[in-house]
């Protein structure tokens, strides 16, 4: 008879805590496994591990799992807002993007630093049908662990860009500004000054960089910019269901 009940609080609590833990997991965004942040991806394995010993073992009491699964998702979702909030904070608990090819050549003091072997990036170049280190202008390995590779123009595939106008040394942009913040090392780097970057601010009428949330560069000192105000962007398509 104990044994039936047991029974009975396990399905109890299997049919009140999913529905809980599909809408954390809901609010918690439209994101991958494979793309989660460091501290979201130990968010779901302490969901994991709090919600299977509530279901596993009867005994537990079922109010205070569900009171922890809610507890664990506002950390989460507060941590999330601190990361939009303070780039700097963001930085500390999550994964930053590291250039592991430049030019042909591995950066080895990088690869060192995220603890990646040249044999770890030689597959991921022959994943992505590259096998040849020299057209490759730049790879990085992203936030999520995956492989990005900008070859170099000879040996990209062909767009109609490339039958309209010349070929150009490359299409690549360096962000120089994120979320209002200027990047001035990447501006050093590539001899970017602050003066051409106001004037070039202004001829878009733009007089704040805290209105800037994205600002990018390339090889052709062309600026792309994104701003914070939505107003004046193009209007996003309707997706039908």
């Amino acid at each position: 008879m104990d044994a039936f009940i047991d029974l009975l609080k396990v399905y109890g609590r299997i049919y009140t805590i999913l529905p809980l833990l599909l809408a954390v997991t809901l609010i918690m965004g439209k994101r991958s496994i494979g793309e989660l942040p460091v501290f979201d991806f130990l968010v779901i394995l302490t969901l994991g591990s709090v919600v299977g010993a509530d279901i596993a073992e009867p005994k537990v009491n079922h109010l205070f799992t569900m009171f922890a699964v809610i507890g664990i998702a506002s950390l989460q979702m507060l941590i999330s807002y601190l990361k939009i909030k303070n780039r700097k904070f963001g930085k500390l608990v999550t994964f930053e993007p590291t250039i592991v090819i430049y030019k042909g050549q591995f950066l080895v003091k990088n690869m060192r630093t995220i603890k990646y072997s040249i044999d770890n990036v030689l597959q991921m170049l022959h994943e992505k049908n590259v096998f040849n280190l020299k057209d490759v202008e730049m790879a990085m390995i992203e936030a999520s662990g995956e492989l990005s590779v900008k070859l170099i123009p000879q040996k990209e595939t062909a767009r109609v860009e490339h039958f309209t106008s010349p070929i150009r040394d490359s299409s690549w942009e360096l962000p120089i500004i994120v979320d209002g913040i200027v990047y001035r090392n990447v501006m050093r780097r590539e001899n970017i000054s602050e003066e051409w970057l106001k004037q070039e601010l202004l001829k878009m009428q733009i007089k704040n960089l805290e209105d800037v949330f994205y600002a990018a560069v390339n090889k052709q000192r062309e600026l792309h910019i994104s701003l914070k105000d939505d107003k004046n962007k193009p209007e996003e398509p309707l997706l039908f269901h």
